[in-house]
């Protein structure tokens, strides 16, 4: 992060000095074996090529974001195949959120 700081910064291509200098700037201690990784390992590359590559790693892992949305809704299938023991907690979860509402009944501009 801090090396691509300072490239937006205008520093094309920053040295280990000059990363180590943004990061102890806010405070940060700085390990130069660990800069120094870094900086020979972004040494001949732009961070636009670097980006770009990344980026196409991305597209190869598997996101799915639908896949939350469905696993959500086969707990509640689950849940509602219990029969009556399904019933049971969603009475009882009922008052607690008539509780919050009640306690959260006020006008943030009174």
């Amino acid at each position: 992060g801090a090396y691509l700081l300072c490239v937006l910064g205008g520093n094309e291509s920053p040295t280990s000095a000059d990363v180590s200098k943004l990061l102890s700037s806010v405070g940060v201690e700085v390990e130069a074996s660990m800069v120094d990784v870094v900086v020979k390992q972004m040494e001949g590359k732009t961070v636009d090529e670097m980006i770009a590559a990344g980026s196409q790693m991305f597209a190869a892992v598997p996101c799915g974001g639908g896949g939350g949305g469905s696993g959500s809704g086969g707990g509640d299938a689950a849940g509602a195949s219990g029969g009556g023991g399904g019933d049971a907690p969603k009475e009882e979860a009922a008052p607690a959120e008539e509780e919050v509402e009640e306690e959260m009944d006020f006008d943030l501009f009174d």
